[in-house]
């Protein structure tokens, strides 16, 4: 049996690896859609998508729409007419005829175990909110919000100080590993489709610019969370001096307090000490606003820090953002 002919639809880097899984495995990937090139990085200097260089260095055709509903893509769409199309992480909402019309379908990766954390960034919430397991799974795309029937699901467990970075790696290798293993299944006819419990699904959406703010109130382990789950990007931050100081690695330090939430009661040569809500947290990889990314001990080399200042915004800032809500969704 021939295989599907494939237009792939992906932007940033969690879509690479599948990408390169299909070339790899000889699968016909007649067109690369993904999203213009876009101002990035302090300086907003426009630079291309991840998909967009992988797809130039082998050779495919590439299509960059504004909008995959204006009629010069449709049309384009209409005159490739694919077997398959597959989505990772493109970006934006499909129309019905991109999902309808090719003969196989639409099937989407998405790095989460759906129902839970639907939506654009599942992989930073499951670490905001402790999880210590996810997963990835192969749908059959709807016109819903990641709310099709599930073809493959795989877990895998969180590492104790696992980063989104090193998460979003992890599952970007996983996901691309268990498209092809779909393919295969799909072209066997060993495939069973599960429909998904709408009630049981949890939204996970795109982070403001505000996520990273820490409340030193919370929890140590939740701040530690937030921490992970922006690390690097778009990163937890908190004040010093009225400095936006990044934190990209703590861990928490459960204990009674007398400090003040917020307040540094303490140093070593490897971390500062925090104080959080019902302990410490401590910072162990900072940048603070203007200077470079690096370890509190270096840090400590060039930065007064004394114990008794105080972190962060006053007590009228803003509230961290509110945990995904349950809800039915497509």
């Amino acid at each position: 049996m021939s295989k599907p002919r494939i237009l792939f639809m992906g932007t940033p880097a969690f879509a690479v690896p599948a990408l390169q899984g299909l070339v790899r495995c000889g699968y016909p990937v007649i067109g690369v859609v993904t999203q213009p090139d876009r101002p990035q990085g302090r300086g907003r200097a426009t630079a291309p998508p991840p998909v967009k260089i992988l797809a130039e260095n082998l050779n495919l055709p590439l299509l960059q729409p504004e909008k995959v509903r204006e009629p010069l893509f449709l049309d384009t769409f209409r005159r490739l007419a694919p077997d398959l199309v597959i989505v990772a992480a493109f970006g934006r909402i499909l129309p019905g005829e991109v999902i309808h019309a090719p003969r196989e379908g639409c099937i989407n990766i998405h790095p989460s175990l759906l129902p839970k954390y639907r939506g654009a960034a599942p992989i930073n919430w499951a670490l905001i909110r402790g999880e210590q397991t996810t997963g990835v799974t192969i749908m059959r795309m709807d016109e819903g919000v990641d709310s099709g029937a599930i073809l493959l699901q795989e877990e895998t467990p969180i590492g104790p100080e696992e980063t989104f970075g090193e998460l979003h790696d992890r599952l970007a290798i996983l996901g691309a590993e268990m498209l092809i293993k779909t393919l295969e299944m799909l072209a066997a006819g060993t495939v069973r489709p599960q429909p998904q419990d709408h009630n049981l699904a949890t939204l996970a959406p795109r982070l403001d610019r505000d996520a990273g703010l820490i409340r030193w109130d919370n929890d140590c382990r939740t701040i530690v969370s937030l921490i992970r789950g922006l690390s690097p990007v778009p990163c937890a931050y908190t004040f010093l001096d009225v400095k936006k100081l990044k934190v990209f690695t703590a861990a928490a330090e459960p204990a009674t307090i007398a400090e003040a939430p917020g307040t540094i009661a303490g140093k070593t040569p490897g971390a500062v000490r925090v104080t959080a809500g019902n302990g410490y947290v401590l910072l162990k990889e900072v940048q603070l606003e203007g200077k470079k990314r690096m370890a509190v001990r270096d840090f400590l080399r060039g930065c007064r820090v004394v114990p008794g200042q105080t972190l962060g915004l006053d007590e009228n800032a803003p509230s961290l953002y509110p945990s995904p809500r349950r809800g039915r969704e497509g």
